[in-house]
């Protein structure tokens, strides 16, 4: 743990001063970051703090509550710096983010937890939701991530259907997504059954080349180890001893995600992912992921994982952006619904003028 000591006399009013010595047993260039990348997120997370650093010892003075929090990160950060996990200004972005969220989670214990290790690097969650989804999949047999793009539904569903035929848990990994722009019919495209396909599997295939050794990805699908294919395929199938990973899932209807989940045969997982926001179904068709939670919400071993613009993991303007969209729609919802109660009350007898 840090030794902190407060040095009341050291201070303009109104303000504190903590003074906390880093163990031996960790660097200051890995606590600080290369170039001091680590030190300025953290003042970039607490503007109100002055940090300065001497030695292996860091003095804090601000205000008492930001002094505190910013003490409280920087015992996270080194737990994290102890596991030998690098650290980054993204790292301290969603330390900071966690801390401030109504959570008992602790920032250490989300990103520190490894899911699969390929390739020379480590894919973890990086924020409360992600490791919560990661649990689910851990504990049940069908787990449903719903939540908007760049929040890691599909990736982490990917990483643990690896990690379990790693772990030969499972014997084999399929991968399967609606062809919507092509409505499942895909006799009239051009190619081979491959080159009708690729276009719309091509995102599952992306994930794959991070997590395995491209070279044996190819030798994988040959043996039937791993497969891809659209979910026209799937009708007829018992998978047994398979992570069977649906993905697009708000592209289904009520019908195809019934079959899908019949595919479902002893020692398989299922992992459904999908965006209820980016529904591409014709008018007037409900999409399958919207009615199977009302479906099957009461069923033992089946979770729903809710995954939000907090979750995103990409770049910060792909949150904000997600979160500008979903005000937008209520506020059409809004506009729509006064509208429609006003063309109402004209309509009603008497409700017209004289």
């Amino acid at each position: 743990m840090t030794e902190s000591s407060s040095q009341p006399d050291l201070h303009p009013p109104g303000q504190v001063q903590q003074q906390i010595t880093v163990p031996d047993d960790i660097a200051m260039v890995a606590l600080l970051g290369q170039r001091d990348e680590v030190l300025r997120a953290i003042e970039h997370g607490f503007p109100t703090v002055d940090v300065h650093v001497r030695g292996n010892v860091m003095t804090l003075t601000g205000a008492p509550g930001d002094v505190a929090l910013a003490e409280r990160l920087l015992d996270e950060l080194m737990q994290i710096a102890r596991s030998a996990q690098p650290l980054s200004a993204d790292a301290v972005e969603r330390a900071i983010t966690i801390l401030t969220a109504s959570t008992t989670e602790r920032p250490a214990q989300v990103l520190t937890m490894n899911i699969l290790s390929s390739r020379g690097r480590t894919i973890r969650p990086k924020t409360v939701g992600q490791k919560d989804y990661v649990q689910a999949i851990d504990a049940n047999t069908v787990v449903f991530g719903i939540g908007p793009a760049g929040t890691g539904k599909t990736y982490l569903a990917m990483a643990k259907a690896v990690q379990a035929l790693q772990a030969k848990q499972v014997n084999r990994i399929v991968l399967t997504r609606p062809a919507v722009e092509a409505g499942e019919r895909l006799g009239f495209l051009p190619g081979t059954l491959n080159d009708k396909i690729d276009p719309y599997l091509r995102p599952l295939y992306d994930a794959l080349h991070d997590m395995l050794d491209p070279e044996s990805i190819p030798r994988l699908m040959a043996a039937g180890t791993i497969e891809v294919a659209p979910l026209a395929y799937m009708r007829g199938r018992t998978l047994n001893d398979a992570f069977i990973i649906l993905d697009e899932a708000q592209n289904t209807s009520a019908e195809q995600m019934k079959m899908f989940l019949t595919r479902l045969g002893f020692g398989s997982r299922v992992v459904v992912t999908g965006d209820v926001t980016q529904i591409d179904l014709p008018d007037g068709t409900r999409s399958g992921l919207q009615v199977v939670r009302e479906i099957l919400s009461e069923v033992d071993d089946v979770a729903f994982c809710e995954l939000s613009s907090a979750d995103v993991v990409r770049h910060r303007l792909e949150a904000e952006i997600i979160d500008a969209y979903g005000r937008y729609d209520r506020e059409q919802e809004a506009r729509d619904e006064r509208s429609l109660n006003r063309s109402g009350r004209r309509s009603a007898p008497g409700g017209g003028r004289r």
